[in-house]
């Protein structure tokens, strides 16, 4: 039986690599990290660009986030049959193939390219954050946020290398289509070298999670252990609460961040390379302090965590009504950023929490499908809302949301006495 003390941060293991798994599922989210800050700054443009329809500019980032939603929930059941690697190493491939579909389709004007690339951008998307399973099932339950922010803080990496790659190559270039061609396919190497990554992680982190539980005595033998439904895993309490507040700060930043982009060069006329340095800090303040906030979240409690971050959110998104120029922008987009890391991070270990190994894929991929899908919809409706009435009113009413489950948190936890 493998031993786990679960003492060091990094996880002291007699028998699992558990620091050389952390690191390489931290790198492959540093890809990932970059390639989504391009997918965050110009998909909106891109779909406007290739198919010539402005009213429409919130439906490309909806197609991709609508396509993440519908495979999130698929992905995390087959995580948890097959494990998690499989699912993750095949997400970041289908993103490869997705985002050289998006610089075919710049390149030739072709939404018949492109919509299928948003589409699989999705899916990777979908797979991707899925990673936080797989750290989870790393680290015991007194570690596990911090276990969680160890590799989602490797998105902070992804984060410089965004720009630096990125903002050189639209640097100084008019704005068309053919002009995104390259950022895409530069994407695409990204997705492929984090593909790569992910083959080499072993063993699979399902089994350390097995193991851990099972040398704890927390985990019953297979053959004693029936599948729990869905249904009977969301009636526990503590996870609607959990869920909700994952849905709500995923959501509400989607939408923001997919439509920055736009409003920083349509509304607001700045340059387009201009946009990259804001998305980046936008994902310095979503990774930056993930250790710092995993501590935080173990110290303070899930729900009242989830509830500050809310709060945060709702904050950075009414800013946006007044502020234009581009340093004060990143410093809303961090806020925006830091807001959804301390609710997402305490929603995620709530639900590892509440969840067996063999469950914990199926229920975070049902929270996904739902956040997916109500992003996709605000994105959508924002994009409506910013081209016939502006700016004021797409961030308020974003502010809006973010701040509505807040008070059904703080009542709730107090009901039922969790932290």
């Amino acid at each position: 039986m493998a031993r786990y003390d679960g003492w060091w941060p990094l996880g002291s293991v007699s028998d699992f690599p558990v620091r050389r798994n952390t690191v390489l599922l931290a790198a492959a989210m540093a890809m990932q990290s970059a390639t989504f800050q391009l997918s965050a700054a110009m998909s909106s443009i891109t779909f406007v660009l290739v198919t010539g329809i402005s009213s429409l500019l919130g439906l490309g980032p909806a197609l991709t986030m609508v396509a993440a939603a519908l495979t999130a929930l698929p992905a995390g059941r087959l995580m948890d049959r097959i494990g998690r690697i499989p699912v993750l190493a095949g997400g970041f491939f289908a993103g490869a193939l997705g985002t050289a579909l998006m610089g075919l389709g710049a390149r030739n004007h072709s939404s018949l390219a492109a919509i299928p690339g948003f589409i699989l951008l999705g899916a990777a998307g979908a797979t991707g954050q899925l990673a936080r399973a797989a750290a989870g099932d790393m680290y015991p339950a007194e570690r596990r946020a911090r276990g969680i922010t160890y590799v989602l803080f490797g998105s902070v990496f992804g984060a410089i290398l965004g720009p630096l790659v990125f903002g050189p190559i639209l640097r100084g270039r008019e704005l068309s289509a053919e002009t995104l061609v390259l950022p895409w396919l530069a994407a695409t190497g990204m997705m492929l070298i984090a593909a790569v990554i992910v083959i080499n992680i072993r063993p699979d982190p399902k089994r350390i999670a097995e193991s851990i539980e099972a040398a704890r005595g927390t985990l019953p033998p297979p053959s004693s252990a029936p599948a729990v439904s869905l249904t009977v895993i969301l009636r526990r309490p503590g996870v609607a609460m959990a869920v909700i507040s994952g849905v709500v700060s995923f959501a509400t930043m989607a939408a923001v961040m997919n439509l920055t982009g736009y409003v920083v060069v349509q509304h607001h006329h700045h340059p387009q390379h201009l946009v990259f340095p804001i998305i980046g800090a936008h994902v310095l303040g979503m990774y930056l302090l993930m250790p710092a906030v995993g501590w935080i979240v173990d110290r303070a409690g899930r729900l009242r965590t989830m509830a500050s971050g809310l709060a945060v959110l709702a904050v950075s998104t009414a800013g946006l009504t007044w502020l234009e120029s581009v340093i004060p922008v990143a410093i809303l987009l961090f806020g925006l950023g830091l807001g959804w890391n301390f609710s997402f991070v305490a929603a995620t270990s709530q639900l590892a929490d509440l969840a067996a190994p063999t469950e914990r894929g199926k229920l975070l991929g049902f929270n996904d499908l739902v956040a997916g899908l109500s992003g996709a919809l605000l994105v959508l409706l924002g994009g409506f809302v910013l081209d016939d009435f502006g700016v004021a009113a797409f961030a308020l009413g974003a502010s809006a949301v973010a701040l509505a489950p807040i008070g059904f948190i703080l009542v709730s936890s107090r009901r039922l006495a969790l932290p």
